[in-house]
């Protein structure tokens, strides 16, 4: 199993923006994931393994920018305009059966830890 290790999350504003990294131990095509509390995971993003092939869900699209540093191993998630809904918690996802988009997270066995996203006060 690939170990990924996140980083990021904390308080923002809304209208303001988060940033959030991922690495992991090779380079693998990866997916960004967020799940409010007592809901599903919900699908973000997803970036190629080769290429910076990207594809965004339609409530990010405009927002959002996922990035990759090849020579460390790190994805990263870029959001803009941060609304209400979006701050929740995020998760990097890697699977080894992945297919471009790869938007279902049954495609994913290897997860985050989490990175959790609060609207300040």
């Amino acid at each position: 199993q690939v170990h990924l290790v996140q980083s990021g999350g904390g308080v923002v504003q809304a209208g303001g923006s988060l940033r959030l990294s991922c690495a992991a131990s090779g380079r693998y095509p990866m997916a960004w994931f967020r799940q409010a509390s007592g809901k599903e995971r919900e699908f973000v993003a997803t970036i190629a393994a080769a290429g910076g092939r990207t594809y965004y869900q339609d409530s990010v699209k405009g927002r959002c920018t996922v990035s990759r540093e090849d020579a460390e191993n790190k994805v990263y998630q870029q959001l803009n305009d941060l609304k209400p809904e979006d701050t929740v918690v995020y998760y990097c996802a890697l699977s080894p059966t992945f297919i471009f988009p790869g938007t279902s997270e049954r495609l994913y066995d290897n997860w985050g830890q989490g990175a959790q996203v609060t609207l300040s006060s």
